[in-house]
């Protein structure tokens, strides 16, 4: 699977900071069946790792692990078998470590010059990271224009608002949300409501 496909699974990747000892299979097949099947986990807390593992056995879900910054992380990440690797910046070290681990690779970029870098490593998709912070959707389309061959997963800022205003983008496949799950008191039922609102907000 390569990260084109990854970023076409769906149009909304589920960005999520887990805490605590929840049932992550279950949390996992929530989002699945309401359609959105591909879940970056972030690696800021210690229940990622296993929350990674406890996800990826659920039948749909295409698990990965993000906020990834150092090469020990991706490391634990591949061993608890994450499909992709999400990173909220780019560098030369960790972007070939990911390509000789063989796993998809979305790098946060914010500007023309780590494109370049990108496109120097082999990497034509990229993270526009943070977005709103970065200029929005005026900014990414300006950055946009000189690389035809380059698409996004814009994250940081998109809210159901703005969401469809964001996949209006030429070269936006996906964005990344993080209101769709919102920490460790969250009851399931309300993570699909969500998610099922957005699903059919965006098919509308």
């Amino acid at each position: 699977m390569t990260i084109d496909e990854i970023m076409r699974a769906a149009p909304v990747i589920p960005v999520l900071v887990l805490e605590g000892n929840a049932d992550w299979a279950a949390l996992a097949r929530t989002f699945v069946e309401a359609g959105l099947p591909v879940l970056e986990v972030t690696l800021r807390t210690r229940a990622a790792v296993d929350a990674i593992r406890a996800m990826r056995g659920v039948p749909g879900a295409m698990v990965g692990a993000g906020t990834v910054v150092e090469e020990w992380q991706l490391a634990e990440a591949k061993k608890a078998g994450s499909q992709f690797i999400v990173s909220p910046g780019l560098t030369d070290h960790l972007a070939l470590a990911v390509s000789k681990a063989g796993i998809p690779y979305l790098p946060g970029v914010s500007t023309a010059g780590d494109i370049m870098r990108g496109l120097d490593l082999g990497l034509n998709r990229f993270k526009f990271f943070p977005a709103e912070a970065s200029g929005g959707i005026a900014a990414l389309k300006a950055l946009s224009a000189p690389f035809a061959d380059v698409r996004f997963c814009p994250t940081g800022g998109i809210r159901p608002d703005n969401v469809a205003d964001w996949l209006d983008v030429d070269s936006v496949l996906c964005v990344g949300g993080t209101w769709l799950y919102t920490g460790p008191h969250d009851e399931l039922s309300a993570v699909a409501d969500r998610a099922r609102a957005l699903r059919d907000k965006l098919s509308s």
